[in-house]
């Protein structure tokens, strides 16, 4: 199903931090130059104690060429290592960055009810991200897998001054606080899902999608609620590209 929740919240005493948690609006952005001597491969964010995340540098990084970046959200129930390993075997090849956190909870604040602690911490951590890596701001996307699409899609519309891409596994629904530039998408389902049912959920975002404007790179594939390797390794490629 589609769901937009409309009348971002808004207040002239509020921190950073609660603005974000009550808009939806990621405040982070890439910097001029990034600080430190970086460190390769898979590390915790170290942000949290409890649920925190993981981050990813890919072995051809250096700080002179700035990197893509990949968002990546986990599924109900799941954590950042859920996130990261379907990527994780590209991510040298295509020369990204991955960035996974945790929800605060079992799943993401707005399928919770609203935005908040969620995306408060993801402002946060990509901070800290966007200040020891260089990022390229040609190629930031927020990419998820079923309740993770979901906060994808919503987080990315609602940021598109952001993420210049979109990749939804097998989203149920769309819920941006508001909307904020026109990212790319590309959307994958399969056909025998039975957790999120492709004619309720993706066979109704797409077209609403385009009807809306978007450019958006539909893939159905015959399998159920999961993210097969070709599908990752199409996504990333169509990511790399920029075909839609």
């Amino acid at each position: 199903m589609f769901i937009q929740i409309a009348g971002v919240m808004r207040g002239n005493r509020q921190s950073s931090g609660e603005r974000v948690a009550r808009s939806g609006r990621l405040l982070a952005r890439p910097q001029q130059t990034s600080h430190g001597t970086p460190t390769l491969g898979v590390q915790p964010l170290s942000l949290d104690g409890g649920r925190d995340g993981l981050l990813y540098i890919p072995t051809g990084y250096t700080p002179e060429r700035p990197a893509p970046l990949v968002l990546a959200l986990h599924g109900a129930g799941g954590n950042a290592r859920h996130a990261l390993d379907p990527l994780l075997p590209l991510a040298d090849t295509a020369g990204v960055i991955i960035f996974a956190p945790d929800s605060r909870r079992q799943t993401w604040d707005v399928i919770l009810g609203g935005y908040g602690p969620d995306i408060a911490f993801v402002d946060q951590a990509l901070a800290r991200v966007f200040e020891r890596y260089a990022v390229d701001t040609t190629r930031i996307a927020a990419e998820g897998f079923s309740d993770g699409a979901s906060y994808a899609l919503s987080i990315g519309l609602t940021n598109g001054d952001l993420f210049t891409h979109v990749i939804a596994f097998s989203p149920g629904f769309v819920a941006p606080a508001e909307v904020q530039g026109m990212p790319r998408l590309f959307i994958a389902h399969g056909t025998a899902d039975t957790v999120l049912p492709i004619d309720v959920c993706s066979r109704r975002i797409v077209p609403q999608m385009r009807r809306a404007g978007y450019a958006v790179h539909y893939h159905e594939f015959d399998g159920p609620h999961t993210v097969p390797p070709a599908i990752a390794h199409e996504a990333l490629g169509w990511f790399g590209t920029g075909d839609a």
